[in-house]
């Protein structure tokens, strides 16, 4: 009882001390939301908020957006990440797989199957090395990649900018659109597109909505800018000339959007989308998945990175977090009209 008596007062006394620090001004309003505390409820401990994707069940939202391969850190951290996504029933999307065919010492970094279990998991090739495949009569090794690593399906991440500020970047040669029509044809595993950085506009987006493709991942402006990275590695006289091109694209709410205006008004044949880019924490997922109207989970790349570098228990301390917000987002909050 004494114990418990000081913990209030402990607990009076912070309140005191930091009272007038944790004034809060008018402009750090976040004006997405209603607010309700009258019918709040707490979520649960454990409370799930399940999704499904390419057949596989989600027990929450989320998708581990795809990161890397080849290096000397990959190895730890696709483990770190294919553990959480294990453990907590998420979806997978690994780094370039491309590595595996030319540099096959690099496979196990990509094997990952063994810590996540039976949960989605997406090989991922960018689209340059598609069409140079399918002009040069190997696009059966798409299907060897997809054994190797036991994966359910495919990634193709679309950069042209990327590839255009890259000193060893690959030039395309025929539309997009053509390559991944081909690889629908060829292939009937579950395929997802992504761009990398800068999002893609209406024009893009509806072709994409009119294919059968089990997902489209945004890859929205405001995260990581591929484009803008590979500049960075570049010559500073490069970087100067280039980066307003790196300035170019649309963020994942203009996304969303544009993916409801279009469906409001035509049939979609796009089962899923992943919103991801820009998406800084729970709140902006939350925002993002209740405003869409088509089937929603949110991807995060750099966030979940930061911490699967540090630890494991770091990683899931993190995601817990998130999860935790984004369950007690959904109680008490609704989107303003």
């Amino acid at each position: 009882m004494e114990s418990e008596q000081k913990s209030a007062v402990d607990r009076k006394q912070d309140h005191i001390l930091l009272a007038f620090d944790s004034a809060t001004g008018i402009q750090t309003l976040d004006t997405r939301f209603e607010y309700d505390p009258v019918h709040a409820v707490h979520p649960k401990e454990g409370e799930l908020w399940p999704a499904q994707m390419a057949g596989v069940s989600l027990n929450y939202p989320v998708w581990i957006s795809s990161m890397t391969g080849g290096t000397a850190r990959a190895a730890t951290i696709n483990q770190n990440l294919a553990r959480l996504c294990g453990e907590y029933k998420l979806g997978m999307g690994l780094g370039s797989c491309r590595k595996i065919i030319d540099q096959p010492e690099f496979l196990p970094d990509f094997q990952v199957r063994k810590w996540l279990g039976d949960q989605a998991l997406f090989a991922n090739l960018g689209l340059a090395q598609i069409e140079q495949w399918i002009l040069s009569g190997k696009v059966h090794l798409i299907g060897e990649i997809i054994k190797m690593t036991e994966a359910n399906g495919l990634i193709i991440h679309l950069n042209p900018l990327q590839e255009f500020m890259q000193a060893e970047g690959d030039r395309f040669q025929n539309p997009p659109i053509d390559s991944i029509k081909k690889i629908l044809d060829d292939f009937d595993f579950p395929l997802i597109v992504k761009e990398v950085g800068q999002g893609m506009g209406p024009k893009s987006m509806e072709a994409l909505l009119n294919l059968p493709l089990e997902a489209i991942e945004f890859g929205a402006y405001g995260g990581t800018n591929f484009a803008l990275l590979e500049l960075m590695r570049d010559h500073p006289e490069k970087m100067e000339r280039f980066k307003p091109l790196a300035n170019v694209g649309h963020t994942a709410e203009e996304m969303v959007k544009m993916v409801n205006d279009y469906k409001s008004k035509h049939s979609v044949h796009c089962k899923n989308l992943i919103i991801s880019g820009g998406v800084q924490h729970f709140l902006d997922a939350y925002y993002l998945m209740e405003i869409s109207k088509m089937p929603s989970i949110f991807g995060m790349a750099s966030a979940f990175l930061k911490y699967a570098m540090v630890s494991y228990e770091s990683l899931q301390s993190f995601f817990e977090d998130q999860m935790k917000g984004l369950l007690l987002s959904k109680a008490i909050l609704t989107i303003k009209s």
